[in-house]
């Protein structure tokens, strides 16, 4: 019995000791220039006081053990300690003011700085005390979750290795330019759908996002039965699979999917299960903005995505109570995966990530240059977190530099042909590899479309082909991995477009 008691003493100091939620520790950036909360756990009602730069902050856990102070907007520097006192204390140090950046989403933000083009240069020169790093360990969870696993730590080549490149890449021309602390939080997950990046209340609330619930709920109930046909089929697909793949290189295709086991409980596409288990526990953390690199795992979806990606942007800053933060974010890259031009869900995703630019504070790299036709995961990333860094100097801080390439603006049907204007093309439109534009198609009202003759004049292109006398619609670079050339004088590609609206291979598909 005594031992009992003395096992429920200790375990009742080890939970009143208060501690900090993971985003706090030492090494970390805070944002400059706003608001920052600090929040941890303790012993209920137990009385917690945090002293940092200056400042001293005081207050007491509610009744779930959670609390949370607000130090007053700082100026960039550094470094600085924080001390944390409650029935414990704790010490931080090596603290920097600056910019923070969330970067978010799938398997191209989780690609890792060593496996890039120049990875082992990169890696070897990433040592750079001003840009600390912070990865939000993988969890998935049904429910929301009070806390994450992850450290902070300077950028070095030992830690940098296995960032995100996209992500360090981008930090590490902020700081070149800015010339102050950057911190870098890595949330995402390989694979990972927008809806896994959403609370339920977002996907309950709209009859267009119900069927993801609803296919999941499905795929659960019916998981214990197909747990077991794939285990006993899986010998027999991996065997397809490796025999197919031989098939793919020997022919120069990207080589197909590897069969996966069904989906079930706790399965990285749970609906909401990474809002849950890995962005929830970081909200409120200040910080200035969001870079996102996804939308592969939506792409069969894409016309739903047009709505879905505005949705979670949109509840993101709802939650983070920080206005319309800076989310800019990377449109797919080329990516051979069906040859026909007008039937492709990759070109109509990219049409609904450009369309989100309809939401304030938002920017697209295009990258349908920088992609690998043979791989879902290009190794160029350097170019990828250089444009999502060009966009934030330009609309976040304020530099004179052009951040995007040509975008439509407008198009006039002219007899035989039609006249597009665009945006980001002050200094005029160029091309590369050649003199001809490539990669603009033109349709009548029969819907077929034929390789157009294109005219660079100015700032405007003219579009046109001899076998249609009524053009109705102009398609550029509307395929999965397309032939495409038009840049403005800065070196920025022109992103994707149509002029038409016609019903696509995803339209309705939910």
């Amino acid at each position: 019995m005594k031992i009992f008691f003395v096992l429920i003493s200790a375990f009742t100091v080890m939970q009143a000791e208060v501690r900090l939620a993971a985003i706090f520790s030492s090494n970390m950036v805070l944002q400059r220039n706003c608001t920052v909360p600090v929040w941890g756990f303790a012993a209920p009602q137990e009385t917690v006081s945090v002293s940092f730069n200056a400042q001293q902050q005081r207050t007491a856990a509610d009744m779930s053990g959670k609390w949370m102070i607000k130090l007053s907007p700082m100026n960039e520097g550094g470094p600085f300690t924080m001390t944390v006192k409650g029935t414990n204390e704790l010490l931080l140090e090596n603290i920097l003011i600056g910019e923070v950046w969330i970067c978010s989403g799938q398997s191209n933000m989780s690609f890792e700085l060593k496996k890039t083009s120049n990875g082992p240069k990169d890696v070897s020169e990433a040592l750079n005390p001003l840009i600390r790093l912070f990865t939000v360990k993988r969890a998935v969870s049904e429910t929301l979750q009070t806390d994450c696993k992850g450290k902070w730590s300077v950028c070095s080549p030992e830690e940098a290795g296995d960032f995100t490149a996209v992500g360090y890449f981008f930090g590490k021309a902020l700081q070149e330019s800015l010339k102050i602390p950057i911190g870098l939080v890595h949330d995402s997950w390989a694979g990972t759908a927008a809806e896994g990046w959403v609370p339920k209340e977002v996907l309950e609330g709209d009859s267009d996002f119900v069927p993801i619930l609803k296919r999941w709920n499905s795929d659960v109930a019916e998981y214990p039965h197909a747990i077991i046909e794939w285990q006993e089929q899986m010998p027999k697909l991996l065997e397809q699979w490796k025999a197919d793949s031989i098939t793919a290189v020997a022919a120069g295709k990207m080589v197909p999917r590897k069969p996966s086991a069904p989906r079930g409980p706790g399965h990285r596409d749970t609906p909401t299960g990474q809002y849950n288990g890995m962005l929830y526990p970081i909200i409120p953390f200040a910080m200035q903005g969001v870079i996102w690199y996804q939308g592969e795992s939506n792409a069969s979806r894409a016309y739903q995505y047009r709505k879905l990606f505005p949705a979670m942007i949109t509840y993101w800053r709802s939650v983070w109570q920080q206005g319309d933060f800076p989310f800019y974010y990377v449109q797919l890259p080329n990516l051979d995966r069906q040859p026909e031009p007008s039937k492709s869900g990759w070109a109509e995703l990219r049409e609904s990530q450009l369309i989100t630019l309809s939401l304030p504070n938002t920017g697209i790299a295009v990258t349908i240059d920088v992609g690998d036709p043979k791989d879902l995961h290009p190794v160029n990333k350097r170019p990828v977190g250089e444009r999502l860094a060009i966009i934030a100097l330009a609309k976040t801080y304020g530099k004179k530099m052009e951040y995007s390439g040509p975008q439509l603006k407008k198009f006039i049907i002219e007899g035989t042909k039609v006249r597009l204007t665009f945006d980001h093309s002050e200094n005029g439109l160029v091309v590369t590899g050649g003199k001809k534009v490539i990669g603009f198609v033109i349709a009548g009202k029969d819907k077929i479309f034929l390789p157009a003759d294109a005219e660079i004049k100015g700032k405007t292109i003219t579009v046109s082909h001899k076998k249609i006398k009524d053009p109705v619609s102009v398609r550029y670079a509307w395929a999965d991995n397309p032939a495409c050339n038009l840049y403005n004088k800065t070196g920025l590609p022109a992103s994707p477009f149509r002029t038409d609206d016609w019903e696509e291979v995803t339209f309705n598909k939910k």
